[in-house]
């Protein structure tokens, strides 16, 4: 397993941009799959982009070309850069990775508010 912590998220404003990051508690060289899950009010938990470890990504169909997740092995931290935020983009931001064994670990998540 590995301990996710999430920052970066807050309030902003329609048509404007976020980046929220993720950082591990230990190498993630070896983590094949890391991540971002969303998750609204009401809502089911959905995908938003994963990454390999080799840099192959992964978008649900919803970020429309808006988003762009990165990963640096070296810093044990992944991001998930926002773009042309929309409300409905509104949700608590959850980071994941998939270790050995198809173990999932997540994080607390952070909260991104899409509003004027």
């Amino acid at each position: 397993q590995v301990q996710l912590v999430e920052s970066g998220g807050g309030l902003v404003q329609p048509g404007g941009s976020l980046r929220v990051s993720c950082a591990a508690s230990r190498s993630i060289f070896s983590i094949n799959v890391m991540g971002w899950y969303r998750q609204a009010p009401g809502k089911q938990r959905e995908l938003v982009a994963s990454i390999t470890s080799i840099g192959t990504t992964n978008y649900a169909a919803f970020v429309e070309g808006r988003f762009t997740v990165s990963r640096d092995n070296a810093r044990n931290t992944v991001w998930l850069e926002m773009n042309s935020l929309k409300p409905e983009d509104t949700a608590v931001y959850i980071c994941y990775a998939v270790t050995m064994g198809a173990q999932v670990s997540w994080g607390q998540g952070t909260q991104v508010t899409v509003s004027s």
